[in-house]
């Protein structure tokens, strides 16, 4: 009786996400820097900063992406105060300032990214794009999806990031000379300086005196 050797196993494939990415690319074309379908999950594109409202038009009048659910942003940066759970009675750990952007890379700190349904085929896509680090700047996409006002105000609050051709930048949680961008990693949070969140819990002493059996 012959040995049978098992065949490797197959990747697995997203037949309906890669046609939607592949239709996507077509529209596009050199707009798109990268790509990524993760099957069964979802699926990303990443495009360049200049083809960014060009790109949310595109998909939403010519691909039938329809529905607007999101923008926001996120800074690649880590974070120079550490992480809630360090102890602040031990020396600090030596800590990694490497950006390293996520899903379809990325050359800047800053990144915007939207997500948008095509409401007939729920077919479902976010984009991505770099926000220069100089200008700090991407195209308002407002015009494009109405909802998408409100997001890149808060955007433009927390994270500093504006968004040309936004007919209204004010701030919706802040006051107005609020100084700072509280979902930037360099911007301190105080609270989690005098007590850090959630690693460190206070330990409540038990009944009888000591903080623990350690028999």
């Amino acid at each position: 009786m012959g040995l049978r050797l098992s065949s490797p196993a197959e990747p697995p494939v997203d037949a309906a996400r890669d046609a939607m990415v592949a239709e996507v690319r077509a529209v596009l074309g050199a707009a798109v820097l990268d790509s990524l379908v993760k099957p069964g999950d979802d699926a990303w594109i990443r495009v360049s900063t200049g083809a960014w409202r060009q790109t949310l038009q595109s998909l939403r009048t010519v691909l039938g992406f329809h529905y607007f659910c999101f923008l926001s942003a996120i800074d690649w940066m880590p974070s120079p105060f550490g992480r809630g759970e360090d102890d602040p009675t031990q020396p600090a750990p030596e800590r990694d300032a490497t950006i390293r952007p996520g899903y379809c890379g990325g050359d800047t700190r800053m990144q915007v990214f939207a997500r948008v349904v095509n409401p007939v085929t729920h077919a479902a896509i976010t984009v991505k794009a770099d926000v220069p680090d100089d200008t700090m700047t991407v195209d308002s996409v407002a015009d494009v999806y109405e909802g998408a006002n409100w997001h890149e105000r808060e955007a433009h609050e927390m994270f500093g990031i504006s968004f040309a051709g936004h007919p209204d930048l004010r701030n919706m949680y802040l006051p107005s000379d609020f100084e700072g961008h509280p979902l930037r990693k360099d911007f301190p949070l105080l609270a989690r300086m005098v007590k850090p969140w959630p690693g460190i819990v206070d330990v409540e002493p038990l009944p009888g005196g000591g903080e623990g059996d350690e028999s």
